[in-house]
């Protein structure tokens, strides 16, 4: 399966199709929900929303585009030449479904609207930075900081948008901006869900006098890896073999059923992880 995955042509296909199923739904969420309350739906699309009310001219697709060109110099020397040609295909796809979107969801609480318009516009980023590309806009830069100091994609998106709706209060009535920073908030929460989806697992720290035995069920029954970290008990100051492993959710209630099962008295600590990459789990993302 993996050996299929890594051809070049399935490779590409499915960053295509990625890219183009994230830019449909994003362009539902802003032109099917959020313009039809007038909301500034964040990034460069909210950029594209605030002049489009403002000044008109040009259709929300075309301004969207032209706000990106820009920003695709800041990618094209801080980026793959890879991520630059699948994101110019996202911002040209988006763009295009943007101005062809017509139909309108036809929700009259601005809440719900805000709020629905901010889930789907999130999954359809999401979706979108599950490829090698992206959709363009502020994930440009987003991503080129991600890659040099770590920062979240969606941090930085909110915090660009608290500028954004700042600058917004100045121009546009109050209630909307409002509703757009729920929008803005919502959207960045769904967006880092979809990245994480399918990546999250849990990681286990156990405690016990067993840790032998119970490492050796770890790997012949669970059939999962375990790591010893060596301790030394604070109270009793006698050394202790702490293990770490990682798991998924469905296996997590049966590591806890075999750690008790051998110990009784024995510490299990569980922490979410947002991302396990290694052998058997997910590979690194290189842009």
């Amino acid at each position: 399966m993996r050996r299929f995955l890594d051809n070049p042509l399935i490779a590409v296909a499915r960053n295509v199709a990625l890219i183009t199923l994230g830019a449909l739904i994003f362009s539902l969420g802003v032109k099917a929900i959020a313009v039809e309350h007038g909301f500034i739906s964040g990034g460069v699309s909210g950029l594209g929303l605030l002049l489009y009310y403002l000044v008109g001219g040009l259709g929300i697709g075309s301004w969207y585009f032209a706000l990106n060109v820009p920003l695709m110099f800041v990618g094209w020397y801080s980026l793959s030449r890879r991520f630059i040609l699948y994101t110019l295909y996202g911002m040209a796809i988006l763009s295009i479904f943007m101005d062809m979107v017509t139909f309108r969801a036809g929700i009259d609480d601005p809440m719900l609207a805000a709020i629905f318009s901010g889930a789907v516009m999130g999954s359809g980023m999401g979706i979108a930075l599950r490829s090698y590309g992206s959709l363009g806009g502020t994930d440009i830069v987003a991503i080129a900081l991600n890659q040099k100091w770590n920062l979240r994609v969606g941090q930085f998106n909110f915090y660009y948008n608290l500028v954004l709706f700042s600058v917004g209060f100045f121009f546009y009535d109050t209630d909307l901006i409002l509703y757009s920073l729920i929008l803005s908030f919502v959207s960045s929460i769904v967006m880092e869900y979809f990245l994480s989806l399918f990546n999250q697992r849990k990681m286990v720290l156990i405690i016990s006098d067993h840790s032998e035995q119970i490492a050796h069920d770890i790997v012949h029954v669970l059939r999962r890896g375990s790591t010893f970290l060596y301790g030394r008990g604070a109270y009793t100051g006698k050394p202790k073999k702490v293990i770490l492993t990682i798991t998924n959710t469905v296996q997590i209630k049966r590591l806890e059923e075999l750690v008790f099962a051998r110990d009784k008295n024995a510490f299990f600590v569980v922490e979410n992880t947002f991302n396990v990459l290694g052998e058997g789990f997910s590979r690194r993302k290189v842009y």
